[in-house]
C-alpha cells in the first residue's frame, strides 16, 4: 500500500490523492471539506471479481467499514479501468474517507484479492 497526495498546479487548486492498494481498512482522503472532481479506479488486476470504492461524508475516525453507512459506492467491474468525472463537481461537506471492498451496500470488509489503485481528484 502506497498513498500519495499531490497538489495539481493547474488548474490550481486541485490535489491527487492516489492508493496504489486501496483495501477494506479505511483511509483519510481528505481531512476538510471540498468538492470531488473525478475518480479513476483500476481493477485490471482483479480478473474474476468486481470491487466496490466506498466513499464517505465524514472523517475517517467517523468511519467503521462494514457498519457505517458509505454516502457513495461506486462498483467497478473485473479486469476494467474507470475514469468518473463530475462535470459540476460533488461536494463533501465533512471530510472525505474511502475503502475498497467485494461487497456493495454498507456491509462487507472483505479485501480484494490484488490490488485496485484509486486516484481521486479534488478541491478543498
Amino acid at each position: 500500500m502506497a498513498t500519495s497526495v499531490v497538489t495539481i498546479a493547474s488548474p490550481s487548486g486541485l490535489t491527487k490523492f492516489r492508493e496504489t492498494d486501496l483495501e477494506g481498512t479505511k483511509i483519510a482522503v481528505d481531512a476538510t471539506s471540498g468538492t470531488i472532481h473525478a475518480i479513476v479506479i483500476d481493477n485490471t488486476a482483479n480478473a474474476a471479481e468486481a470491487e466496490y470504492l466506498k466513499l464517505w461524508d465524514a472523517a475517517s475516525g467517523s468511519v467503521t467499514v462494514g457498519t457505517t453507512a458509505p454516502d457513495w459506492v461506486f462498483k467497478i467491474p473485473a479486469a476494467v479501468k474507470r475514469t468518473i468525472v463530475f462535470n459540476e463537481g460533488v461536494a463533501y461537506a465533512t471530510a472525505l474517507t474511502a475503502a475498497c471492498v467485494t461487497t456493495a451496500g454498507t456491509a462487507g470488509t472483505t479485501n480484494p484479492t490484488a490490488s485496485v489503485v484509486v486516484e481521486i481528484i479534488f478541491e478543498t
